[in-house]
């Protein structure tokens, strides 16, 4: 499972989310639901965009994490 780090990021970096939501050209929505439900679907081009905002490489946006339910099945 992948979590996404932009919260992390942007606050590192005194970003606020409306602040990001305009440089990154991504709808405010988008943006607040990245900081919120970091587990979310996001197209790549989103992606592209709010890592070119904070100055990060896409990689740096996401981590791996185990999935929950595989947890529950050891």
């Amino acid at each position: 499972m992948i979590r996404l780090k932009v919260k992390e990021i942007a606050e590192r970096r005194k970003i606020s989310m409306t602040r990001l939501s305009r440089i990154a050209d991504v709808n405010y929505k988008t943006v607040r639901a990245m900081f919120f439900d970091p587990h979310r679907d996001v197209a790549y081009s989103t992606l592209l965009k709010v890592a070119r905002a904070l100055d990060v490489r896409v990689e740096d946006l996401a981590e791996e994490v185990p999935d929950e339910a595989s947890d529950d099945q050891l």
